[in-house]
């Protein structure tokens, strides 16, 4: 009975382990993708002057504490709504679903919506949009929050892994117009994971 439970023990920690090292894996492909759009002439939201001196964005240290698993309140007949933006541009958003979660041992919610454009681009259907800003924004992450890419989940549940969080980019180039994120996503928390403050 006793070897029955340290076999039982080990293959949950085993569990536990390869699925930590799954996510460790998926956070720092994130960031290669990152630095290699940033590095690229074609691609990168950098000015002329910085692109020049580019190395690598600064990310905070990967930590899967930071990754948590939300439920799922949908919200089918949600009314489209204008955006506010950096500039006067405003793109049209639904709401998607309310996401509700623990960090730290404390709950929080975040709403999650769709671009309507997108929903008729090929390729970004299934696209989600997730805002947010926190209590390390102006400090150690830039001051206008930061944005989380998702998929449409199969059920009533979504990953949402701070560590994939990145800056808009008019973080980085004013020319460029970004979604401000709603009051209503504000995590009254520092979120210490995904791209730091640009530093010029």
């Amino acid at each position: 009975m006793k070897n029955s439970l340290l076999i039982l023990l080990f293959l949950c920690a085993s569990v536990v382990l390869a699925q930590e090292s799954k996510q460790f894996k998926e956070a720092n492909k994130f960031q290669q993708t990152l630095n290699k759009e940033f590095s690229s002439k074609e691609k990168s939201p950098l000015t002329e002057e910085d692109l020049a001196v580019f190395e690598a964005l600064e990310f905070f240290p990967i930590d899967t504490n930071f990754i948590v698993t939300a439920s799922l309140t949908f919200h089918k007949d949600s009314e489209s709504f204008k955006m506010k933006t950096t500039t006067d541009r405003l793109p049209i958003y639904k709401l998607y679903a309310t996401a509700r979660f623990q960090l730290h041992g404390k709950n929080y919610s975040l709403e999650i919506y769709q671009n309507e454009k997108l929903l008729l681009t090929p390729d970004y259907e299934d696209y989600l949009f997730l805002p947010f800003t926190d209590l390390s924004n102006g400090e150690s992450s830039y001051g206008g929050g930061r944005y989380i890419d998702l998929k449409l989940p199969e059920g009533d549940s979504i990953v949402i892994d701070f560590n994939q969080s990145y800056n808009p980019y008019c973080a980085y180039n004013e020319k460029y117009s970004c979604p401000i994120p709603p009051k209503s996503n504000h995590l009254d928390t520092k979120v210490l994971a995904g791209v730091k403050a640009f530093d010029h």
